[in-house]
């Protein structure tokens, strides 16, 4: 208001024209007109002093330990505060905005690039089928060189072949990959103590980068790569229909070309020419073989400690039974993870119905010798009847590696049939040599163990 009211002085409107302009009364005009033809400058706004003062370290103690407004309130109650939590809300408002500022960050050639996916809605494949769609951006923090890939999903074996595109196009690795905390790559989103999942962490050790997560809700420490998604989402995806897949790729490819090499617009410069002439030769080499996926997953423990993968059998320590456990097979070994932890690893199997048992995966009372095992399976199938017996020796010798299942498999129909239906079932398991359970299984459903054997089929 005083420098209002001075400025339209000095520029010779009378007391009653500037009341009107300002709408302020005349005696207030009058008072300051006189202080400014005295010499009196405007008086200092003297900063007025709240019940709030007193605890104000207190407060920003307590917002940084994450603290909500009510429970600030109740907390500085307990030391004498005798204001409302309206004071409170009004004060922590007024410094948010005050503290919600961020510097901008600079990196060097081939320090550091950042990924993250964006949402673009749903887009054809090749068969005519729409299908939620992301894209993918890796950007060079210093260039600003963007590489950009769509894709129909955000698993871990999707983001590391995004990344490997990305530095195939870029045509070598930054020091360091800013990531966002994506399911695919961090499993606990803590910005200093991060838990990747084993694949991409092998990865980024194979690559020789160093992938940093970024904080939660603190969209600056990817601001180039939010930039990114935002420019491809409004300039590409935006207003286009494409026939296809292929169509989508090719157009996004063409686009990508023309798109680094516009004058981008905070640096306004090139990126494809800063690329080229600061930043290319910075980064790391690539590997001379690409990264090869282990084949990954989860696994359901079964009660005999051991988990089924591709058609064969591995056992786990028994304290993970009834859990799911994430598994790695690659050519040669099966690394068993749980939590992030290896719980165990086994050589790779070959064939099928093969067991990989390591004893020390059981507790210790139930760890009983070979022969110890099959006298006890002996003595059950004895119990159904001299047949089932001798199918027993014969399952025994023909199949030493899977003998188990199948006779666990025979002495579970004995809770669906009584035991002379078994043992006329096992009788002519016999003479046809029949030694897998569901054809014994077969055999007393539809009561074909009732059936007539051919006297010359045994001779």
């Amino acid at each position: 208001m005083y420098t209002t009211i001075k400025t339209l002085w000095t520029k010779y409107k009378n007391k009653s024209e500037i009341a009107r302009i300002t709408n302020h009364d005349w005696k207030t005009i009058d008072k300051i007109i006189h202080n400014i033809e005295n010499g009196i400058e405007r008086p200092e706004k003297k900063e007025q002093k709240t019940i709030v003062d007193p605890y104000k370290e207190t407060i920003i103690e307590l917002l940084e330990k994450g603290l909500s407004g009510v429970r600030i309130h109740e907390e500085i109650i307990s030391l004498g505060f005798s204001g409302s939590y309206s004071c409170i809300k009004k004060y922590i408002q007024k410094m948010k905005r005050r503290t919600n500022i961020f510097i901008r960050i600079h990196t060097d050639p081939g320090e550091e690039a950042q990924v993250d996916f964006g949402y673009v809605g749903l887009t054809l494949d090749n068969s005519g089928k729409k299908r939620k769609t992301w894209v993918f951006n890796m950007r060079l923090s210093y260039s600003r060189l963007d590489y950009y890939e769509k894709v129909y999903n955000q698993k871990v074996e999707t983001f590391i072949q995004c990344h490997i595109n990305a530095f195939e196009y870029f045509g070598g690795v930054p020091e360091i990959v800013k990531i966002d905390n994506l399911k695919a790559a961090v499993l606990e989103a803590n910005f200093y103590q991060p838990i990747f999942q084993e694949m991409y962490k092998k990865f980024a050790e194979y690559y020789g980068f160093k992938p940093i997560p970024c904080r939660v809700r603190r969209p600056n420490d990817k601001g180039k790569v939010e930039s990114g998604i935002k420019y491809v989402k409004s300039n590409f995806f935006k207003g286009r229909i494409f026939k296809n897949e292929t169509d989508c790729n090719k157009k996004l490819k063409e686009w990508l070309q023309n798109a680094n090499n516009r004058v981008h617009g905070t640096t306004r410069r090139v990126p494809s020419v800063i690329f080229a002439s600061e930043e290319k030769e910075k980064l790391k080499k690539l590997p001379d073989m690409r990264f090869r996926f282990p084949k990954a997953g989860t696994r359901y423990v079964y009660h005999d400690c051991h988990i089924f993968v591709d058609y064969n059998y591995y056992s786990v320590p028994y304290e993970y039974v009834g859990e799911s456990v994430d598994i790695e097979l690659d050519d040669k070994l099966l690394r068993i993870n749980h939590n992030s932890k290896q719980i165990a690893i086994h050589e790779k199997l070959e064939g099928k119905g093969n067991f990989s048992t390591n004893e020390s995966h059981y507790p210790k009372y139930k760890c009983i010798s070979t022969t110890e095992m099959q006298e006890y399976y002996q003595t059950k199938m004895k119990n159904i009847g001299k047949n089932a017996e001798r199918l027993f020796f014969l399952i025994l010798s023909e199949n030493k590696s899977v003998w188990i299942q199948t006779v666990r498999g025979i002495l579970s129909l004995t809770k669906q049939y009584p035991p002379e239906i078994l043992e006329k079932a096992c009788e002519r398991a016999l003479i046809f040599n029949v030694l897998t359970y569901q054809i014994i299984k077969n055999i007393c459903n539809n009561g074909a163990y009732n059936l007539p054997i051919d006297k010359n089929y045994m001779k």
